[in-house]
């Protein structure tokens, strides 16, 4: 459970999938705590979050003013960066990969910069957003133990 709340942060741990595991884990022991429904629900909630983890820097870097270009550019940095410059990858490749989609497009630097902070405010908030659900899910598992 401490490892997925780390695999928040640290870049290339997949957070709330260790979490839901670490759930599972818990419930296959002799303490089967859970129901198949809470197990369920929180599976969905698992995978969403995986999801948007990905999409989220797309949609932050839309938000602040970019072009389709820089929204390709960050996603093509979000996977170039997974492969190349792992774990940092997954920080710096969507912004960069932001700016240079501007640049690409005829934008200003200034332009691709919002884009890329765009890119960078919406890394933070799929963090935050995970933080949050593998705290809740270690609440639980907690709450399981005690």
């Amino acid at each position: 459970m401490l490892t997925g709340i780390l695999g928040c942060i640290i870049p290339g741990l997949p957070g709330p999938p260790l979490n839901f595991f670490a759930l599972l884990l818990l419930q296959f022991s002799s303490i089967k705590p859970f129901t198949a429904k809470f197990l369920w629900l929180w599976a969905l909630i698992t995978i969403i979050v995986t999801i948007l983890d990905y999409v989220i820097p797309a949609i932050g870097t839309r938000r602040y003013g970019a072009s389709r270009w820089g929204v390709i550019g960050s996603f093509a940095g979000l996977v170039i960066g997974i492969f190349v410059f792992p774990p940092w990858g997954l920080i710096l490749g969507p912004f960069a990969g932001a700016i240079a989609g501007e640049l690409l497009a005829g934008k200003s630097s200034d332009a691709a910069l919002k884009a890329g902070i765009g890119s960078f405010l919406g890394f933070i908030f799929g963090t935050v957003l995970k933080l949050c659900i593998s705290g809740i899910m270690g609440f639980y598992f907690f709450r399981a133990l005690v």
